[in-house]
């Protein structure tokens, strides 16, 4: 999943990438209001950590914009400015929950695996299709109730593959869901994760098929 943080104390946000990227998300790091603006103009997210005292461009503008394209992506709001009246107007704007500084990691990494699960439309944590489960708080993959072994990438390939189950996925959307601003990775590169991760959950009824030229869909083998 892919996270984009928009904060302008470099000290913050560089914790807060190190611990999304330990927990396996594929997180970015913009330092002004405008930079946000722009960015979720033109890429797909999974959730974004706002920060509202950024500069160039205030975090509720970048949140009033973010809902005024029809984005329903999840927004956790970051503000030092802990006032009634500041967390009505976010909430009122669209941001779905909030907290302020300063705040203990733990809590807002707890309050990013509840966000990102509501963006998915499931009340639990567990993504399922046949056999395969994934525990999207846990990061752990399963068949049949028993624990597979998965790289982080891997199982963040799993993961996108596992929200479009049946469906086809291509190589440049899992670039843009699984890869982080100036990271290289080629066609190539996603064909060996592919690889790897096919390798290891094609058990049973269920497969990673590939359309030539197009991407890949995570379907059941018909019995």
């Amino acid at each position: 999943m892919r996270v984009l943080i928009a904060e302008d104390d470099q000290v913050l946000a560089d914790g807060l990438l190190r611990s999304l990227r330990g927990s396996g998300f594929a997180a970015d790091h913009v330092a002004n209001g405008s930079q946000a603006d722009a960015a979720l103009a033109s890429h797909e997210f999974d959730l974004v950590i706002l920060d509202l005292g950024l500069p160039r461009l205030h975090g509720l503008e970048v949140l009033r914009k973010l809902r005024a394209r029809g984005s329903s992506v999840p927004v956790l709001i970051l503000t030092a400015a802990d006032s009634v009246e500041q967390r009505v107007r976010g909430l009122d704007l669209g941001a779905d929950d909030y907290m302020a500084k300063p705040f203990a990691l733990q809590e807002l990494e707890a309050r990013v695996r509840a966000l990102t699960r509501r963006g998915l439309g499931t009340a639990g944590t567990i993504l399922r299709h046949g056999p395969l489960g994934f525990d999207a708080s846990g990061r752990v993959c399963y068949i049949n109730e028993q624990m597979i072994e998965l790289s982080a990438r891997e199982l963040s390939l799993l993961e996108v593959l596992l929200q479009r189950a049946g469906r086809l996925v291509s190589k440049d959307q899992l670039v843009e869901r699984l890869c982080e601003w100036g990271e290289e990775v080629s066609n190539n590169a996603i064909e060996v994760y592919v690889h790897r991760l096919r390798k290891k959950i094609e058990q049973g009824p269920i497969r990673i098929a590939t359309v030539r030229g197009l991407g890949y869909c995570l379907e059941k083998i018909p019995a």
